[in-house]
């Protein structure tokens, strides 16, 4: 069995298994994860949560999850954006950024499990995912943020969906190489975006507001060495909150626990650990005793936002990123870069 994340003075190992176990609690029959107890789900927070679990020992429970996205995978192999907690649609949209990190998280779980069937079972559900998002490349070789139903595309593509989707490339082509199908297409289009957000991102829809777009380029390896270096400190002042944690945007004083654990993950990947455990300790803030976390504190008020929130995806990032600071689980690396920029 994989240890379970401690950081002492921070988070238990028994604290991340009473946030596993309440996320366990909010799972329906039918595997799907909502944010919260008769809320929506949206498949790329319905994969966090179960990579959480994951990282906890739930292996059932995360299983149950992935067979959930592919029991209601659409013919063209995407998912819409939102999906109310009896299974109807609520939000229409297709995002490439929300389907393709189901690629993430299988490889995930086989890192977790080494469950063969598990990867067999879920290959042609990733393959169709990610095939899917590369049908909507732009002519420079970047991928459009969504669709609507009736097959309209949007006209623009997003720099924080798009460093998740290398990374999901990468992952669904590694998966593929653990059962003998290669596609070296996949991990070429990850190289391009890599050097689209390293070296052209005017080519992205302007998300600057958003603490997303300032670390999730590191947090994917999609920048690494210098260059992530230089993009983590150059935002630091711009969306941290001292002692408090991350600014969802930049103009709000508006903290979430999800951001913050995000960023301690980056900092993690980084490899600069005693940064991303202060993150993650700012968390505490947002705990509570079953085990949940609140999704955002406005300060100075010290409001919760939404009012009354605790979200499934806010205390799953905090496990995850709990996780690549101890090296805990076998997929604790899992985000680590494993490529060069050309």
């Amino acid at each position: 069995m994989s240890d379970i994340p401690h950081i002492d003075g921070v988070l238990t190992a028994d604290e991340v298994i009473a946030t596993a176990e309440h996320l366990a609690s909010l799972q329906l029959p039918s595997g799907m994860i909502p944010w919260f107890p008769g809320g929506h789900c949206d498949p790329w927070n319905h994969v966090e949560t179960t990579m959480a679990l994951d990282v906890a020992g739930f292996h059932a429970e995360a299983e149950r999850g992935y067979e959930w996205l592919a029991d209601i995978q659409r013919p063209d192999g995407s998912w819409h954006n939102y999906y109310r907690s009896d299974g109807t649609v609520e939000e229409a949209k297709l995002d490439t950024n929300v389907c393709a990190y189901i690629a993430t998280g299988v490889w995930h779980h086989w890192r977790c499990t080494w469950d063969r069937s598990f990867l067999d079972n879920l290959w042609p559900t990733v393959e169709r995912a990610l095939d899917w998002v590369l049908d909507h490349r732009r002519p420079d070789g970047t991928i459009l943020w969504a669709v609507e139903p009736d097959e309209r595309p949007w006209d623009y593509a997003l720099l924080t969906g798009s460093a998740s989707i290398q990374h999901a490339l990468r992952c669904g082509a590694a998966a593929g190489l653990a059962i003998g199908d290669a596609r070296p297409d996949w991990v070429e289009a990850a190289d391009h975006l890599c050097r689209m957000v390293a070296h052209r991102p005017d080519v992205f829809e302007p998300k600057d507001r958003w603490a997303m777009d300032w670390y999730y380029p590191v947090l994917t390896g999609t920048l690494v060495g210098e260059a992530a270096e230089a993009r983590l400190a150059a935002g630091w002042p711009t969306f941290v909150m001292e002692g408090l944690g991350i600014r969802c945007v930049s103009d709000e004083p508006w903290v979430t626990a999800s951001e913050t654990a995000e960023c301690s993950l980056t900092h993690a990947v980084a490899g600069e650990t005693d940064r991303a455990i202060d993150l993650l300790s700012w968390t505490r803030r947002h705990r509570l005793d079953d085990g949940s976390y609140i999704t955002g504190i406005v300060y100075p008020r010290e409001e919760w936002f939404p009012t009354g929130e605790h979200s499934s995806y806010t205390a799953a990032a905090v496990i995850l990123a709990a996780d690549a600071i101890t090296g805990a689980s076998p997929a604790a690396d899992v985000f680590v870069p494993r490529h060069t920029l050309a």
